[in-house]
């Protein structure tokens, strides 16, 4: 008798043909009534969940007494009670890896938007504001030659760091759990205390898990220790940056700029960041790539596959659940 795999969010029509070879697949759909309601309706029979973006816990689970297998399309899993999952021997599983480059990309992309102004400009001359050679006013910043500090420097952050030292000559420095020796090595990085690292970059790019260590990591206090010059880049998790202070930042010149990809809440419909010419704001993209979104939905498969026949999961986040 097949297992039943439950979506809880979208997933493209290929995905349900190759699980469909396994397995029974719900998909809850919009026209077919409230999702949430779907989704719920479906939890008992359910032996693995697929998507992402959901968050699942104690409460939102209570009802599924067949669950063997989280499978998340992303890296992140702070969205998971990880503590609840291992309580009822439930397999966590993520898409490492598949997504570095990509979102490393769109890191870079932001320290250069936000330093040359990308989008403030590209804004400012759709509205006709292009009347003359541009003035200082409009002028950005380099980014060749700068220094460029990476918070968390774990394969996406080594990746950003690669595209600084190799391709813009950055002196690099790093801050975190660890030392890098390797990257010591390959980049010339240099290890930081946080406060160290604040206070002597040109941009400061957050690459680390949330958690409850590292929630707010960045603050108002954080802010008065980085350079007026200085831009920071978020392609971590929102609640990383304390967003408040970050307003007041960006108002009170305390720094040049912030270039965002992920917010404390999200989707973020309205915020004040939106009135801020020197945010570059982004609607968490950071592997929205059709090749990337691919890799990642063909890994979390691989995953929920091989949970549920019974093999251990290649990802697997919490190893000590797994009883094979």
């Amino acid at each position: 008798m097949k297992k039943t795999v439950l979506a809880f969010s979208r997933i493209t029509p290929p995905m349900v043909e190759r699980l469909e070879q396994h397995f029974n697949v719900i998909v809850p759909n919009p026209k077919q009534g409230d999702i949430a309601a779907q989704f719920n309706e479906a939890l008992p029979q359910a032996h693995g969940l697929i998507g992402a973006g959901r968050k699942l816990g104690r409460e939102q689970l209570a009802s599924a007494a067949q669950l063997e297998v989280v499978s998340s399309v992303s890296v992140g899993y702070d969205n998971y009670d990880v503590g609840y999952f291992n309580e009822r021997g439930i397999m966590l599983t993520n898409t490492p890896d598949v997504l570095t480059e990509s979102t490393a990309d769109l890191g870079f992309s932001l320290i250069m938007s936000s330093a040359r102004r990308v989008a403030e400009l590209d804004a400012w001359t759709k509205a006709g504001q292009w009347k003359a050679t541009v003035s200082p006013e409009q002028f950005g910043t380099d980014v060749f030659g700068k220094t460029l500090g990476i918070v968390g420097l774990g394969n996406i952050g080594a990746a950003v760091a690669r595209r600084g030292r190799l391709g813009f000559n950055m002196p690099i420095l790093y801050s975190g759990n660890s030392r890098k020796p390797e990257l010591e090595q390959e980049l010339g990085a240099q290890f930081r205390s946080l406060a160290e690292l604040l206070a002597e970059a040109d941009f400061v790019c957050l690459v680390v898990p949330l958690s409850e260590k590292t929630r707010h990591l960045i603050g108002a206090a954080e802010f008065k220790q980085m350079k007026r010059s200085a831009i920071l880049v978020n392609i971590s998790r929102g609640p990383v940056v304390d967003e408040t202070a970050l307003v007041d930042a960006l108002r009170n010149g305390d720094i040049r700029g912030a270039g965002l990809d992920v917010y404390e809440k999200e989707p973020l419909a309205e915020s004040p960041l939106f009135q801020l010419s020197n945010a570059v704001t982004l609607p968490h993209i950071g592997s929205a790539t059709s090749q990337t979104r691919e890799a990642m939905a063909n890994r979390a498969m691989d995953n929920l596959t091989a949970a549920l026949l019974g093999k251990r999961p290649q990802d697997l986040v919490n190893p000590q659940v797994f009883n094979g």
